[in-house]
């Protein structure tokens, strides 16, 4: 598990040493074309993952590949790629799996190409030891080359908080909410003035999925069980967002959505639950507002909350080259680039040590010091173990959350109906 600095340290030494004896294999985008054919490689992603500028890099370099990107939303990519996978066909040459996602799929190693027989091992010291852990199945195929963390802080808008009467400078505001009740005791004050047609927050199930990012277990323990009945991390988590509901805090919207998309452009909300690949959702979503975003710190520290892997499925027409380029764009190299332009934080270890890195600031969030946020964040991060369908169960525990910010049901009745949702997705 990860542990701190010095565990850092000493895997990016143990990466080094990997790199001097088995070569730069996958790093180096100048490797040339590799005969004259012409290829086509297609990733079907979910959200803007900071490659675009990259493929122009690589092509460049390979003058026999196009690269074609296709996104879709995050329940219906992952859908579609189960769909894919059983019926053998339709998957693109490079699919991305979100971490909620990659215990469903590393169950299911034969529709993928275990990247062990493409030189993986060899890479397997760039990534922290965890996200490099979470790709590889039962049977010790690797079917995931990692790209991001999510490791959590907490965007805001400073002007709306300044019309509201509370601080703007972020170490204030990261002081008003040292813990997750003091977030909510701050989202009261913010709402007592708060600016018209602002609400403190995007929507519940989003900030519970922060909160639950936190907890030492989620939605599973570590033999696979779904203990979301019974962990009381879960029910807490739940109580708290719909109490915050209540208040009036919530601006209702449902992530990815595009009233969510909206709400950033419209100023609908003040505060959102921040994992470092949030930063690219808000600079396309909110291009207006250069300057008045800023990132404070996550209410409790720490906490994880998504992050992503490239995998090549078995029936590609192009395996070779697919994997090639996923070895490319994971590399340190691209991580920096991706995290330089985007705020996308990196997995890989060396990055951790790069003044790059940890003293980039960005322009667009009031000049706020990102690398040394999240960096401190990832550092923090305590891994929290992902079962099979942890990803559905979250989008069921979201949809209950939803249909009581909905007026649908209540509270109680949601959590029941929820319950039910997850024993059968769990059979």
């Amino acid at each position: 598990m990860f542990s701190g600095r010095m565990r850092i340290i000493a895997a990016v030494a143990a990466a080094g040493l990997l790199a001097a004896g088995c070569g730069s294999q996958g790093d180096d985008a100048s490797a040339g074309p590799q005969g004259d054919e012409k290829i086509t490689l297609s990733l079907n992603l979910f959200g803007n993952m900071g490659f675009k500028e990259l493929y122009t890099e690589y092509e460049a370099a390979h003058p026999n590949i196009k690269i074609v990107e296709r996104t879709s939303a995050y329940n219906d990519h992952h859908r579609n790629l189960a769909a894919h996978l059983a019926t053998k066909q339709g998957a693109g040459d490079i699919e991305a799996i979100d971490t909620g996602f990659i215990a469903q799929f590393r169950g299911q190693p034969q529709h993928f190409t275990d990247l062990n027989q493409h030189g993986a091992a060899q890479l397997s010291g760039r990534w922290l030891p965890w996200k490099w852990e979470a790709s590889l199945a039962k049977t010790g195929a690797q079917i995931g080359y990692g790209t991001d963390v999510g490791g959590l802080a907490m965007c805001y808008r400073r002007d709306l908080f300044e019309k509201a009467g509370l601080p703007t400078d972020r170490d204030e505001v990261s002081a008003l909410w040292p813990d997750w009740p003091s977030y909510f005791e701050a989202g009261k004050k913010y709402t007592a003035k708060k600016p018209d047609g602002a609400a403190f927050y995007d929507g519940a199930a989003q900030v519970f999925n922060a909160i639950i990012g936190q907890a030492p277990v989620g939605y599973y323990d570590t033999s696979d069980k779904v203990v979301v009945a019974g962990n009381p991390e879960v029910r807490k988590a739940y109580d708290q967002v719909l109490q915050s509901v209540t208040d009036g805090q919530s601006a209702k919207l449902v992530g990815s959505s595009p009233a969510w998309n909206t709400g950033f452009a419209k100023s609908q909300f003040a505060t959102i639950g921040c994992p470092a690949w949030m930063l690219a959702k808000i600079q396309d979503q909110a291009k207006e507002f250069a300057g008045k975003w800023d990132v404070a710190a996550i209410p409790g520290g720490g906490g994880n909350w998504g992050g992503s892997y490239l995998t090549v499925p078995a029936q590609g027409k192009h395996v070779k080259e697919a994997v090639e380029l996923i070895a490319w764009l994971t590399a340190p190299e691209q991580q920096i680039k991706v995290f330089s332009k985007h705020g996308i934080l990196p997995s890989t270890v060396e990055t951790y040590e790069k003044p790059e890195v940890t003293g980039l600031t960005h322009q667009f969030f009031n000049d706020a010091p990102i690398g040394k946020i999240f960096t401190t964040a990832a550092l923090n991060l305590k891994p929290q173990y992902q079962g099979p369908r942890a990803g559905d169960i979250q989008t069921a525990i979201r949809d209950a959350i939803n249909r009581v910010e909905e007026g649908k049901q209540n509270g109680d009745q949601a959590w029941e109906q929820m319950l039910k949702d997850v024993e059968r997705i769990s059979k």
